[in-house]
């Protein structure tokens, strides 16, 4: 029998989409029965007062949440995310409700039995609510007490071989797609870096030091599947140098019907026969595709590596051989100045270990944005304060044409005293011979 009336939150049952509620009020009931006989090591009705503390909220129209302050684990400055309701003698099952984050799996690649431990600490030492995965990657627990912090980090260090993740204005998390381990179209090996690139910056993660977050995701190729290029500082996104492999047999089975596109992925719909000009050669976003006769054929100079053309004949057309990435940096969601996608940084970069030009850009980075950052202030809003220029100054970085954004509309140039050869001290005294009398 439930603690709290949720008349409101029934109503988001009643729709057609499987509900979050329904999800709550089952494991709160779980936890009543305790039918597995659990020593819980947090009140068992804490779920039950989460579902009231929302009820309430939505009764009042305002959160009944307040701030966490500073809870976590000892040599840790993130990883726990601090939660206090401001109604504890109501729902004291929730007067501490913390929230901590895990460090995912490279990939998300779990075995069961994984899953299982992980499942059966929580609900041991907390809530039993779970968040696989959040916009962050991280496994989320949501749900426990202070005292269970130390004990949950211990069990997941010392007997799981798992950490925290990260939270606060430190480095979150790094999280990469599958990559090679299943993935064709990948261009480089993700996890490699990813699992790389997290051992190498354990105190940045771990201690924050930063005007505020900071994500690294590392994408294989183009489809971007975790979404790097719209929600990371810095995306590492596959990409290749050379020509699209292009197999002209299975080009012409894809006109003939013999092949479906789309590695048929809509073979429970007929959408007519497929025509190569209309969705392939004539969305291509910079026309760089055409057909001589019976060829199809791609100017690489103009290719964007958009993955379009590749996706939907994936039998007739394959990545390069010159594998690597490139960086775009300063992607953000819409906190303080509205959202932003990532802007191209380094065209393309070898992603071979010990990545040892790739963390030599990261580091001048981050050197530049803790001397110039406001706090709380995101890689990109400063690039967008400061101007593109200064950071390719900070890494060192020459223009290149990919840097540009649009025309410039400013007609002023500006030069730098060491761009001009033998100074503005010669320059001035030569005007002033030659033209003032």
């Amino acid at each position: 029998m439930a603690k709290h009336a949720t008349p409101m939150l029934d109503q988001l049952e009643t729709g057609p989409w499987p509900s979050f509620v329904s999800d709550l009020k089952q494991e709160a009931a779980s936890r009543a029965t305790n039918e597995n006989n659990i020593d819980f090591q947090i009140d068992p009705d804490a779920v039950d007062d989460l579902l009231g503390v929302l009820e309430l909220s939505y009764e009042h129209g305002r959160c009944h949440w307040k701030h966490g302050g500073i809870v976590g684990v000892f040599g840790y400055g993130g990883g726990v995310i601090g939660r206090y309701c401001d109604q504890p003698k109501m729902f004291p099952g929730v007067a501490h409700f913390h929230t901590m984050r895990i460090n995912q799996p490279g990939a998300k690649f779990y075995t069961t039995d994984y899953l299982k431990k992980l499942c059966d600490l929580w609900e041991f030492r907390g809530s039993g609510i779970t968040n696989m995965h959040g916009s962050t990657g991280d496994i989320i627990f949501i749900g426990t007490t202070t005292p269970q912090l130390e004990e949950i980090f211990f069990e997941l260090t010392q007997n799981m071989g798992q950490d925290l993740g990260g939270s606060g204005s430190n480095l979150r998390t790094p999280s990469d797609c599958i990559g090679q381990a299943r993935c064709e179209y990948a261009c480089y090996d993700t996890q490699a870096i990813c699992y790389h690139m997290t051992q190498e910056y354990q105190d940045e993660l771990h201690r924050p030091a930063f005007p505020y977050k900071f994500k690294f995701k590392f994408d294989g190729c183009p489809n971007c599947c975790v979404a790097s290029i719209a929600r990371s500082d810095i995306s590492f996104i596959g990409t290749w140098k050379d020509d699209i492999k292009i197999d002209q047999k299975a080009v012409q089975a894809y006109m003939g019907g013999e092949i479906p596109p789309n590695g048929n992925a809509h073979s429970g719909r007929d959408w007519g026969a497929f025509d190569i000009n209309k969705e392939v050669i004539d969305l291509c976003p910079t026309n760089c595709m055409w057909m001589d006769g019976k060829n199809l054929k791609i100017d690489t100079r103009e290719c964007t590596r958009c993955m379009h053309c590749i996706n939907v004949m994936p039998r007739a057309l394959r990545i390069g051989d010159e594998r690597g990435l490139s960086m775009l940096v300063g992607a953000k969601a819409p906190i303080l100045d509205g959202a932003q996608m990532g802007s191209m940084l380094v065209p393309f970069i070898k992603a071979e270990e010990p990545y040892d030009e790739i963390k030599e850009i990261i580091e001048a980075i981050w050197d530049y944005w803790m001397e110039e950052g406001k706090n709380r202030e995101r890689l990109g809003e400063l690039m967008k304060r400061q101007g593109f220029q200064r950071l390719l100054t900070a890494t060192g970085i020459k223009p290149v044409p990919q840097h540009v954004q649009e025309p410039r509309s400013n007609p002023y140039i500006f030069w730098n005293e060491d761009e001009v050869e033998g100074g503005w001290d010669r320059d001035v005294n030569e005007f002033r011979k030659h033209h003032l009398r």
